[in-house]
C-alpha cells in the first residue's frame, strides 16, 4: 500500500485527492475541489495572471497541510490546459515544487486524455465501445476504447472557461451568442472526430465539474452527493432541459442554483453546451456521468515516483509570477 496525494491544477478548478493505493485500486481518504480559475484570460493573454495565481496559491497551502497531516508520503500536482497555453506555465510550475514540495508533471493534451482514460478505468472495465470525455475549463478530452483499452484518444481546444470567454459576453448570453458557441463546437467535433468512433461508440463516459454539475441538477439535489452522482445517466433531453434553464439566468441568479458551486455558475454555460453538442453529435440517448477521471490516474501516477531528492530549485522557481 502507498498513500499518496494528487492535486489537479484545472483551468478551472483546483483539485486533491488523498489515497492509499492497493494493486491498482484506490482507497479514497480525502477529496476536495475550489473554483480557482486559474485559466482566466489566459485565451486572449497566454500568461497565468497574478489573481488567479493567487488563489491557487492560497488552497495549495491549504492541501499541503492536508496532505502531510494525512500522511502522504508522495505528491504529484498536473499541469493542463492553462499551464500549457501559458508563456510563464513552466515557470509557475516550477515555483510550485520549489514552494510546496510537490513534483509536478505538465501534460500534454494527449497525455492528459490518457491519464484521464487510466482514472476511469481503474475501477470498472469497458465491455463495449466507450468514449470517454473530459470536459474542463480550457480544454476537452475525447478517449475512445473498449476491452483492448485505447483505440484513438484528442484534445480539443475548447472548455468552459475558453468558451465563454470567446462566446458568451452578456448576462445571461444571447441566442446569438450560444447559437455561434454551439456551431463552433459542432464544427470542431466534425473536423477532429474519426467517422469510424462516431458510429461505433455504444457509451459516453462523462467526467469533470461540468457534467457532474449537471447531473447533480439533473437529480434535483439540494446537497451535492457524489455517491448520487457517479453513475446518474444524463439524457439527452435533461442536457437540454438544464442548459435552457441555466443559459435563461444572470450570473448573479445562477450562483443562488443548488447544488451548483457559485464560482462555476459564470462558465457552466459554455460547458453545458459542450456536453450537449457531443451528445447530438454522436446520436446519443445520453451520457453516463462518473466521478472518477484524470485525478485518480494522477494518483495512479504517483505511486510510481522517484524518491523525491534533496537539491536545487527546479528551473524558472524564482522567475514566475
Amino acid at each position: 500500500m502507498t498513500r499518496v496525494a494528487a492535486v489537479d491544477l484545472g483551468t478551472n478548478s483546483t483539485r486533491l485527492l488523498v489515497a492509499d493505493v492497493v494493486d491498482g485500486r484506490i482507497e479514497d481518504l480525502r477529496r476536495e475541489t475550489h473554483v480557482t480559475r486559474l485559466g482566466e484570460g489566459v485565451d486572449s493573454r497566454r500568461r497565468l495572471l497574478p489573481v488567479p495565481i493567487a488563489r491557487v496559491r492560497n488552497v495549495l497551502t491549504d492541501y499541503r497541510r492536508v496532505a502531510e497531516r494525512l500522511g502522504a508520503e508522495r505528491v504529484l500536482a498536473i499541469g493542463t490546459s492553462a499551464i500549457r497555453d501559458a508563456e510563464n506555465g513552466e515557470a509557475f510550475l516550477g515555483e510550485i515544487e520549489w514552494s510546496y514540495g510537490f513534483s509536478t508533471r505538465l501534460l500534454s493534451g494527449h497525455d492528459e486524455a490518457l491519464m484521464t482514460f487510466r482514472g476511469v478505468t481503474a475501477g470498472r472495465t469497458l465491455g463495449q465501445p466507450t468514449l470517454i470525455v473530459d470536459l474542463g475549463g480550457g480544454s476537452t478530452e475525447l478517449v475512445a476504447g473498449g476491452p483492448d483499452g485505447v483505440q484513438w484518444h484528442d484534445s480539443l481546444d475548447i472548455g468552459s472557461v475558453r468558451l465563454t470567454e470567446r462566446f458568451l459576453h452578456a448576462d445571461p448570453p444571447t441566442r446569438g451568442e450560444l447559437d455561434a458557441c454551439a456551431g463552433a463546437i459542432r464544427a470542431l467535433f466534425a473536423e477532429r472526430i474519426p467517422d469510424d468512433v462516431r458510429t461505433s461508440t455504444r457509451t459516453i463516459v462523462g467526467v469533470a465539474g461540468t457534467i457532474t454539475s449537471l447531473a447533480a441538477l439533473d437529480l434535483g439535489l439540494q446537497e451535492y452527493d457524489r455517491e448520487r452522482v457517479d453513475g446518474h445517466v444524463l439524457s439527452r433531453a435533461a442536457l437540454a432541459e438544464q442548459l435552457d434553464r441555466l443559459a435563461a439566468l444572470p450570473v448573479a441568479d445562477r450562483r443562488n442554483v443548488r447544488p451548483l458551486e457559485p464560482e462555476r455558475a459564470p462558465v457552466i454555460v459554455a460547458g453545458a453546451l459542450i456536453a450537449r453538442e457531443l451528445v447530438e453529435f454522436l446520436d446519443a440517448a445520453g451520457l453516463e456521468v462518473s466521478e472518477h477521471d484524470i485525478l485518480d490516474g494522477a494518483a495512479l501516477t504517483a505511486v510510481e515516483l522517484p524518491e523525491a531528492e534533496e537539491g536545487a530549485a527546479p528551473p524558472g522557481a524564482h522567475t514566475c509570477c
